[in-house]
């Protein structure tokens, strides 16, 4: 329910040029997302595929043996999960299981990692919530990953904000929460992206699309330094070998 989906819409509505809701989203006790989805952005509807693809997980819930399973993080971000795979939180996914990438090539792997919170729930995010945020971000550093964390629904969050968009960098209220998700998860300032996503809106608007594309734009920067460092690695092997 913090907006995974309504992100991908969100952008997808940007480059469309129109509100779209191709993936599904909503309000629910429970996450409403139950595969695991690539979807790609196109420049308008005939348009050509724009060079970047954003993937959309099961949300992560509260209590054990809920939510996406920590364990199919792994898969996720080493490319062995198939596009449409169905999540059960009890049981991860399998190396036998049909669709199973063995040998996954480089363009199957997460090159950045969107942890998607609500702005509305920072102060009263649960421990345990706490604690498989820092479980999913352990495994993201040990394979040199870059992280970003998206603040939604800050026009809810905060009256300013709600009353012009454009006051989100001004609102105490937002900087307090950017700053206490800072301290709990042990990230930067710099790598927090408050956004407003389309959930109830008809028509596209500037400054909504501004933060969406700069968000975007955070993501696309990270992927590149994650892509240096494949290089990197790659030149020091050449040089010693």
């Amino acid at each position: 329910g913090a907006g995974k989906s309504s992100f991908f819409n969100s952008i997808n509505s940007v480059f469309r040029g129109h509100v779209t809701s191709q993936a599904i989203s909503g309000c629910s006790s429970t996450s409403l997302t139950t595969q695991f989805r690539t979807y790609t952005l196109k420049a308008g509807r005939e348009g050509k595929p724009l060079p970047i693809i954003l993937c959309d997980t099961m949300g992560l819930e509260e209590g054990n043996g809920a939510g996406l399973n920590i364990d199919d993080i792994s898969s996720i971000l080493k490319g062995h999960m198939p596009d449409r795979h169905q999540f059960n939180p009890a049981v991860p996914l399998d190396s036998e299981a049909h669709g199973y990438r063995k040998s996954p090539d480089l363009k199957d792997k997460i090159h950045c990692v969107v942890y998607v919170l609500d702005a509305c729930k920072i102060s009263i995010l649960p421990t345990k919530m706490e604690e498989k945020l820092k479980a999913i971000r352990n495994k993201a550093n040990l394979l040199g990953i870059p992280q970003l964390i998206l603040l939604t629904k800050v026009d809810e969050a905060c009256p300013l904000v709600a009353e012009d968009l454009r006051n989100v960098y001004r609102s105490i209220y937002i900087k307090e929460m950017m700053q206490k998700i800072c301290a709990q998860l042990g990230v930067p300032l710099s790598c927090v992206a408050p956004v407003k996503n389309y959930t109830e809106d008809w028509e596209l608007d500037l400054n909504c699309d501004i933060l969406l594309l700069h968000a975007v734009n955070q993501m696309l920067r990270f992927a590149d330094n994650y892509f240096d460092e494949i290089s990197d690695k790659l030149g020091n092997l050449q040089t010693k070998e």
